[in-house]
């Protein structure tokens, strides 16, 4: 098997890589787009961080069976082109949760105290204390009200950290329970517009998807408190970025975010944000999870990810199997441990143009029976069943049995 690491992976990570016995690693973190169709022909694993996984790279692996996003979420792997040629995709969620709440408060305390500006005024030889020391300005943490928009793994986090600086916590989320807020130790809002209206601080943990795009829009922004403040760590493009230059000059808004727009492809390169340049706005490179605590928990999650699909054939955190299989029939197919037996009962099937979308074949002890479970497309036929009865020398019981 041979694994591609095509972006930058821990060095003590890779070695563990080359332990797992059985495996040819090949780290080429730094290939092109074009090199990376080459490299993959022969790939059965591709592990990604932020690398495009495009659709022709991914018709252009014969072998490969699983890519991994050492990270959380998929938006850069095209997960549809995977499903159509039987890939697994999976990633590492949570793994980056603390690094990502940790820094929510380093760009929270960044905005209300306005550290990088007087890093350089300092720097510049400039020591304004009456400036930086604003009553209207550096309103402080203790007691305020901190809205959580979304309820994942890193808000959470955030809610933990909040507590410490006596902080007053309110969450919103589709899922979100007031039994489950209770136990987490946060109040829930009904609605964003009800959460929007308690935060002084506003942050954003949406996950990017068709029906979040620009979801932070005017309804929300408009109804923040003036001069709150917004902390984005999630996508940019799950805030309306014409309603936030609004919000920014009608609301007094102020601004701290790890996720400029149009952020550049490359890992060094022009920034073309044109919030960035606002004093109101405190804007980091998408550093979020670029910790060495994060980078060691996804390195070693995507580790356990190839160990169990090497040992017992399972994906953890697949994020492309059918929820359900479209099959509304199962048989219970009850039969000798030999070779051969469940061949003749697919033949039947496609003799019938019957398709397994799933089997589950159980062995009993002494390996002389075994139990298979086959969903199928449409229901078989008594024709078909009868078929299957008829080897009695190989088969004991056949059962169909209508799913619900």
């Amino acid at each position: 098997m041979q694994i591609l690491v095509a972006d930058k992976f821990p060095d003590e990570r890779l070695s563990d890589l080359r332990d797992l016995g059985g495996v040819e690693v090949v780290y080429q973190p730094k290939l092109d787009a074009a090199e990376l169709l080459s490299a993959i022909a022969t790939a059965s694993v591709l592990i990604v961080r932020s690398r495009k996984v495009p659709r022709e790279a991914l018709e252009a692996a014969a072998r490969l069976c699983l890519v991994i996003r050492a990270g959380a979420g998929v938006d850069n792997i095209e997960v549809p082109a995977a499903s159509e040629r039987g890939i697994y995709v999976a990633n590492c969620p949570g793994k980056n949760s603390v690094a990502v709440a940790e820094l929510v408060f380093g760009l929270l305390l960044a905005v209300d105290r306005r550290i990088p500006d007087a890093v350089a005024d300092a720097r510049a030889g400039r020591f304004d204390k009456a400036e930086y020391g604003r009553d209207d300005r550096a309103l402080g943490l203790a007691g305020r009200r901190l809205g959580l928009l979304g309820f994942g793994a890193i808000a959470r986090e955030v809610a933990t950290r909040a507590r410490a600086f006596d902080m007053h916590v309110t969450a919103w989320s589709r899922s979100l329970t007031d039994e489950a807020a209770a136990e987490a130790g946060v109040s829930r809002a009904r609605t964003p517009e009800e959460l929007c209206a308690y935060s002084d601080i506003l942050s954003v943990h949406l996950a990017r998807a068709a029906e979040t795009r620009h979801f932070v829009s005017d309804k929300l922004l408009m109804r923040l408190p003036m001069g709150a403040v917004l902390i984005n760590t999630a996508r940019a493009d799950v805030v309306n970025p014409d309603a936030l230059a609004r919000a920014i000059e009608e609301r007094r808004l102020r601004v701290g975010t790890d996720v400029p727009y149009d952020e550049p492809k490359a890992g060094f390169a022009p920034l073309t944000d044109p919030l960035a340049a606002r004093p109101e706005v405190y804007l980091t490179p998408h550093v979020g999870a670029s910790t060495a605590q994060a980078q060691d928990a996804i390195a070693r999650e995507t580790i356990r990810i190839i160990q169990e699909f090497r040992r017992h054939g399972h994906v953890p955190n697949c994020v492309n199997l059918c929820a359900r299989s479209p099959a509304e029939y199962q048989l219970l197919v009850r039969h000798l441990d030999r070779v051969g037996v469940l061949a003749n009962v697919l033949t039947v099937l496609k003799t019938h143009a019957i398709n397994a979308e799933e089997m589950e074949n159980t062995v009993f002890e002494g390996a002389h029976a075994a139990v298979c479970k086959i969903k199928v497309s449409a229901r078989p036929s008594e024709q078909a069943l009868a078929e299957i009865r008829a080897r009695g020398d190989e088969i004991f019981h056949v059962e169909l049995i209508q799913l619900s």
